[in-house]
């Protein structure tokens, strides 16, 4: 039987920068558990499936700014010692449950003991010390295709300098070339926050299309009600090849009849050669829905009840409403009835909808199921061996085929495009989320520091001195991390406040610390200053403080 359509999941992966910058219960453990619970019994999942021969396909997004510190040494010791106190927290609750005569926590103990060994064993051994090079494998074989992000998760449309948009696109970009020795095709915009061309002082500022097709990026993801609200400007025609087997975008054109807007088609954005690709919405509640979604399940492991000595969980939802207190204890043989059992309602949901656009339409469509990868395996343990028996049973079906998203565009290329609203997959879909009055006082000090950074650019447009060179690009970094869309969100949420504005606070001091200094500065006082303040933001090693011209001017030399 002929294939109806296709399936990716795209899963993107991201971390605040936490390097030295605290332990629990807010820092570097955020990167230690994501690293132990989500990315390795990931791969793990993936390679026991291509070793299987099972012919899957997914798109995975990693952040350059997670990657950066995946790759980090002192990380990675980190990382193993984390592993080596979760056996031996294991072991001890094994003991002490033992002794009170909680046999069935400590058989629960036991297991825990026996995965933390199983995720040491293969952080050391399987994948040795490099998740970053064993996604990367998966890439070269053709399992997965691996989208960047901004450098450091930037806010991009509530940024101010088109220079600060385009530094975060271009450096996320150089990143992850180093890591992984090509370019990258496909990006998750932080946040899926997207904004057209706006006019501001007097200049217009590019849709966000127009600084990913100038890196030479083909594709990105958005929520569902961005293409459905979205305002189609028309159908493609003629048969013009891009540089990737796509129709050539700029002055394509266009008809003025206005057809369907769905999220089972890639659109074109604008006149851009950019295009775009939904969230399918009823596979993504699916999952996210709080109310029905997998991971309430009452045999899944409960998340937030936790052993009052070692943190460990060992107890399940039981109900969604249930208190903590109340909880009954984990059983993990009828978690996984319950995996299998949800992974072939997955499946046959995929099916339904690739089955269900196919026949109404005759068209071979793509359903596209986005999710924050941590959701799988630390948030919901189980999600992981969810994820790898969906994948499983699709690239065994009749109807659907599993592919990367790239592929399907690739393959299928728009037939029309759309002009996107502004907007993001936060609360309302707007901005509300990163810029709210409790954020608010944030977006200004981010403002100033943009324009400071284009000034130093502007004094020292080719930096002779070393000394000096690496001191703007410190302050390149420095202004990287401040973006980070990370801090107004935690500040919204509350998960973390006081830590997010503390973090906010340093990187702002920072930079302007270097600005100050790069005033006058010409010896190696500012060179030691970088120095210094590089060993703590060690990231982005070949970053070019150059990224940050001011593009506004340039645009205005062009013009005249």
């Amino acid at each position: 039987m002929a294939k109806q359509g296709a399936f990716t999941f795209v899963l993107h992966s991201h971390i605040p920068y936490c390097r030295s910058a605290g332990r629990w219960p807010h820092g570097e453990e955020w990167l230690h558990e994501a690293a132990a619970e989500t990315y390795i019994p990931l791969l793990r999942a993936l390679y026991d499936l291509r070793d299987e021969g099972v012919p899957y396909r997914l798109t995975i997004g990693l952040t350059p700014v997670l990657a950066e510190q995946l790759r980090d040494p002192l990380i990675n010791d980190h990382l193993n010692e984390y592993l080596e106190t979760r056996i031996q927290a294991a072991a001890q609750d094994g003991s002490r449950l033992r002794a009170a005569g909680k046999a069935d926590l400590a058989s629960l103990a036991e297991y825990y003991h026996a995965m933390y060994s199983r995720l040491l064993a293969d952080y050391r051994d399987a994948f040795a010390h490099d998740l970053v090079g064993a996604f990367g494998e998966l890439q070269k074989s053709g399992h997965i295709e691996i989208a960047t992000s901004g450098a450091t998760h930037g806010y991009l449309p509530l940024l101010e300098r088109d220079s600060s948009v385009a530094a975060q696109i271009g450096v996320g970009v150089a990143s992850y070339e180093q890591a992984f020795g090509r370019r990258p095709r496909a990006i998750w915009l932080p946040e899926c926050a997207y904004r057209p061309a706006v006019s501001r002082g007097g200049f217009e500022s590019p849709g966000i299309e127009r600084f990913l097709e100038e890196q030479g990026l083909s594709l990105f993801f958005t929520e569902t009600q961005s293409i459905t609200g979205g305002q189609l400007v028309g159908k493609v025609r003629g048969d013009a090849v891009g540089p990737y087997g796509v129709l050539a975008g700029r002055g394509r054109p266009r008809s003025s009849r206005l057809t369907r807007r769905t999220t089972f088609e890639p659109y074109y954005v604008g006149d851009s050669d950019v295009a775009v690709l939904a969230r399918n919405s009823r596979t993504g509640l699916q999952v996210w829905s709080g109310e029905h979604g997998y991971p309430g399940d009452g045999w899944y492991r409960e998340f937030h009840r936790k052993d009052d000595v070692s943190g460990l969980q060992y107890w399940r939802t039981t109900a969604r409403n249930a208190e903590l207190g109340d909880k009954a204890v984990y059983q993990p043989d009828r978690a996984a009835e319950r995996v299998r059992y949800h992974a072939r309602h997955f499946a046959s949901l995929v099916e339904e909808e690739i089955g269900g656009y196919h026949s109404a339409t005759g068209r071979y469509g793509i359903v596209c199921a986005a999710y924050d990868t941590e959701l799988f395996g630390h948030w919901w343990l189980e999600g992981i061996d969810w994820l790898r028996e969906v994948l499983r049973l699709l690239a065994a079906s009749e109807i659907v085929e599993t592919c990367t998203a790239i592929e399907f565009v690739d393959r299928h290329p728009p037939e029309e495009a759309v002009a996107l609203p502004e907007g993001s997959w936060g609360q309302n879909g707007d901005h509300s989320t990163w810029k709210n009055p409790d954020t608010e006082w944030m977006w200004p000090v981010i403002h100033s520091a943009e324009q400071q950074m284009e000034r130093l650019v502007e004094t020292h447009p080719s930096a002779a001195a070393r000394s000096v060179r690496d001191a703007l690009d410190q302050a390149a970094r420095e202004l990287l991390l401040l973006e980070s869309s990370d801090w107004p969100f935690l500040v919204t949420t509350g998960q973390a406040r006081e830590y997010a504005i503390e973090r906010f606070r340093d990187h702002v001091a920072r930079f302007e610390q270097l600005a100050a200094a790069l005033q006058g500065a010409s010896g190696s006082d500012v060179g030691a200053m970088a120095a210094e303040l590089y060993e703590r933001d060690r990231l982005f090693a070949n970053i070019d403080y150059q990224r940050f011209r001011n593009r506004e001017h340039l645009r205005a030399s062009i013009a005249s």
